[in-house]
Formats: structure tokens, sequence, C-alpha cells
């Protein structure tokens, strides 16, 4: 689909010859309720509140595989999962797609720069970038000893060898002594300024000062925080260590014997047994949010010194979410709003040709897969057949109109073990399914958003949890999984990571 087929004017079709700035601000493990702009009691986000106050907010936008590499394939190719190829978590699986995000807006003018987190294979495939200044986090797979040199996270992270050069050869991130899926958090041991966080900021000014002026840029801040380590410099802290903090939610259909059994395992994906534990990772998270939007905050005002604020249009979001102990879990994968629920904010310049509705709300059902389109369609290129995702372009002027409609429910999965699970969401409600062990769930999401209340047994939905299962099957027909034969679900069957 190209911009012309959404039946709507665009960017691309207004007659403008002057491409605007596209800055694409992605984090890592931020879920859709930790920011000031989304009512968090707790969580304080001015600058992020601020893109929110002078843009579209699309309070409905999901991560349909929630963990690390599956999502961002969604954003990078525009394709839905199993199209992708990955339904799961799976490391050192070669990325190769013939259209890509950044491919395809160097194809249409721009100059790309990525800073940050790639968290592809080989870890310098720059999947279309002009370049990429490399920061993926602690990654267990490219750090053993067993790793080819040139893959080695010490040698192919350009901020690892910074830090090693700027502070020494034993320098690293681990030096807090927590791990990178942990639940354990405490302050960054070195000044600020080396911390991954503040240096996405850096290399991004820097990629300001030294850009080529007569050509649009294209810059993806891609941040690592708040996904743990949960280590924000002392100052973070500071500010939630002596806060109330709502707690985690907790509804009526968990079951506690997994925290029973893991909760005191450092990275379990339990969180805590421990409340006082479970409270320090609260403030650890919040602190790293905080810490990012700040940074982010930095980004912003160098664009406007730059003199292209008002030339720029800024997209941002998240790959996915973080449980927080919610549910007697943590860390991501799962079917639940902690897990997959993602923000997802676009703001643009005054000078920017978009027609756009500041401070507005969109609640249609969006995803990662829609961002690469959307893109396109304000660069004025021509987004691939390839792609599935949808431009959000139509919706920015009437967030509010009902015949601006991209999709009415989504099917989100991940390949996950014992908990491996599918789900169809809407803007009302979802319906959930445990591809183990065939146990369903439904939560009414418009009145219980935390999804305290499994209504799966109660007579009164069963016709509508009836017709949000036949979505389901009607996405798994044909899958390699064998999940459905086209009249009913089909539990236990083998589910591995990638369909590659």
């Amino acid at each position: 689909m190209n911009s012309k087929e959404n039946g709507f004017h665009t960017v691309s079709q207004k007659g403008k010859t002057k491409q605007p700035n596209i800055v694409l601000i992605m984090t890592d493990q931020l879920r859709w309720d930790c920011l000031g702009y989304a009512g968090h009691p707790d969580v304080k986000t001015p600058y992020l509140d601020t893109l929110a106050a002078k843009g579209v907010v699309f309070d409905h936008a999901y991560s349909a595989c929630p963990s690390c590499i599956a999502a961002r394939a969604a954003l990078h190719t525009g394709m839905e999962q199993s199209h992708h190829g990955r339904v799961g978590y799976e490391d050192n699986i070669p990325w190769d797609y013939e259209h890509t995000m950044a491919g395809e807006l160097t194809a249409a003018g721009y100059y790309t720069q990525c800073v940050g987190k790639m968290h592809v294979h080989p870890l310098r495939n720059y999947l279309g970038f002009n370049n990429v200044e490399l920061h993926d986090g602690y990654l267990h797979a490219a750090r053993y000893g067993s790793v080819p040199y040139r893959e080695s996270q010490f040698v192919a992270d350009d901020y690892f060898y910074w830090l090693k050069e700027e502070l020494g050869v034993s320098a690293d991130v681990t030096d807090t002594g927590i791990d990178c899926n942990s639940w354990v958090a405490r302050p960054w041991t070195h000044e600020e300024k080396y911390h991954p966080t503040n240096w996405v900021t850096d290399r991004s000014l820097d990629f300001l000062r030294r850009r080529d002026p007569r050509k649009p840029f294209f810059l993806m801040a891609s941040y690592l925080r708040p996904h743990p380590p949960l280590d924000a410099p002392q100052h973070y802290f500071d500010l939630y260590k002596d806060k109330d903090l709502r707690p985690p939610f907790v509804g009526t259909w968990e079951n506690d014997s997994y925290l029973k059994r893991d909760g005191r395992i450092f990275d379990s994906k339990t969180g805590p047994i421990d409340p006082e534990l479970a409270r320090q990772a609260q403030i650890g998270y919040y602190a790293c949010i905080t810490h990012l939007d700040h940074q982010i905050g930095r980004l912003i005002m160098a664009l406007i010194e730059h003199e292209v604020y008002d030339d720029t249009v800024i997209l941002f979001t998240a790959d996915h979410g973080e449980e927080l102990c919610d549910h007697h879990m943590f860390r991501k994968s799962r079917p639940y709003e902690g897990s997959c629920h993602i923000p997802l904010i676009v703001s643009a310049g005054k000078n920017v040709p978009l027609d756009l509705c500041p401070n507005s709300v969109c609640h249609n059902v969006t995803e990662l897969r829609d961002i690469m389109p959307t893109l396109i369609d304000i660069a004025g290129g021509q987004i691939p057949d390839s792609v599935d995702g949808k431009s959000l372009v139509p919706l920015m002027a009437s967030p509010d109109d009902p015949s601006r409609f991209i999709r009415p429910w989504l099917h989100g999965e991940h390949s996950y073990g014992e908990f491996s699970n599918h789900w169809i969401v809407t803007e009302t409600d979802k319906y959930i399914w445990h591809s183990e062990t065939g146990e369903e769930q439904y939560f009414e999401l418009s009145e219980d958003p935390h999804e305290l209340t499994d209504r799966i047994a109660e007579p009164a939905v069963q016709k509508r949890i009836s017709e949000l299962r036949g979505y389901l099957i009607r996405s798994l027909k044909g899958r390699p999984e064998q999940f459905t034969d086209g009249t009913v679900l089909i539990s236990g069957r083998p589910y591995p990571p990638t369909l590659l």
C-alpha cells in the first residue's frame, strides 16, 4: 500500500517539496502506563508529557510479540510476526529482509542514522541505515568466550568500546553487580555522563552537529532503559525512594505457586517474593524512566538550538513493556497489558506539512508494524507491498473520526515455553489462549484496564469470547505449528521461537 491508497491527504500528497526531518525515539521495556501524561500517580516525565501535549497519543498501541528481537523485527520491516518470522526470542538468527524502514527512508532521500540499540544479527548489520553507533545493552549471546572476535560486544558495540577507552579495560555496565534481566536495583556507580542513557543522547547530539544541512535526516535515538539493569544515577533514585508508591496490580485469578518457587531468584520471571525488593524494583524502574525523560529533553532542546525542531516529526514508542510484579510476574513476553501495551506519540513542528491535531488521543488499535509505513508516508516514499502495517497519518488529523479506522482487532503471541500464549485485543477487551495448556482468559479492558478480573467463565460474555476465539483461529489457520484445524484451537503443539 502507498500513501495514495489511503484515500486521505498526507504529507506526500500536498505538493510540498521539503521533506520533514524525522526523529524516532525508541525505548526498551517501557510499559504504556508509566508516564505522566498516561495518568500514572508516581512517575514523572515532563518532556514526554510535552510531546503528548503537542501531538497525538495513540493509547491502544501494542507490541504483538513483546520481546526485544521480535518487536524490533516488526518495527524495522513493517511485517506482522508470522511474516517476519520471529514469534519468540532467539539470538543469532540472521536478519535478511529485502525492505527495511531505514532502507526505504534512505531511498526516499534521507540521511539515516541510528544511535543505540539495534539487537540484530550480525551485530553490525545496518538494516539500511547510512550509519549506526551501536549499543545493544548487555547481550549474553554476544559476550560468551566462544563468540567470534568481530561479533563480541567488547569489539562490535560502540558504547562498550568507548567506555573502556574512557574508564579502563575492566570498566563495564556490570560494575553495579546487577544483571540485564534482573529485578535487583541500585544506582549507577560511575559519573552520570558515562551512563548508556546519556551516551545515546550525547551521540545523537553529535550527529546533529555534523549532519549534512542540505539533506533531510532520519535519526533513530534507540535507548536501552528502562530495560534492566535498573541502574539510574543516584539523583533519580532519590526522587522515588521515600514516596508511597502504588503497589503492583494483582487480581482475583493469579496463581502464586511460581512466585513461591522462584521469587528468590535474582532474574526470575515472577519478580521478588520479598515486598521490599519489589518496591526497590519499582523505584529503580521509575528512576530509569525519569532519567530517560530528562535525556530526551536534552535531545529536544538540541533540535531547537539547531533550528530544526520546527521542521521535524518526532515519534516516540517502546519495543514492549514490563510486568513489574503485576500478577506476580516480571519482564515481558506475556499477553498482559504490562508486557504488551506500549506508548506511542507522534508530534510535529509547526513547519511540517502534516495534518495533526495536537493534544489529542486516538483510540485505534495500533502496533509496531505501523511505524514503518507511517514514516515512509510522512517522507513521501512508496510503502513496499511486503508491509503489513498501516500508515497512521490518516488518523492524526481527526483521531476521533470513526471512519478513519485501521483494524478492529490485533493478534499477538509469544513462544515462551510453558507460558506460551496467543491473544486477540480490541479497543475494549482481550481474549487469551495459553497454547501449552489450552487455558483461556477474557478481560473487559474498558472496565478493567489492569486485568484484575478474568471473566472467561461468565455466561453473559460467552458469545463475545466465541467471536474473539474465532478471530484467533482465523489468524492461526495455515501456520506450520498446526495450532488449529480451522474449527478449534489445538494446544500442546511444538512452538519454536523462529519460523524462518
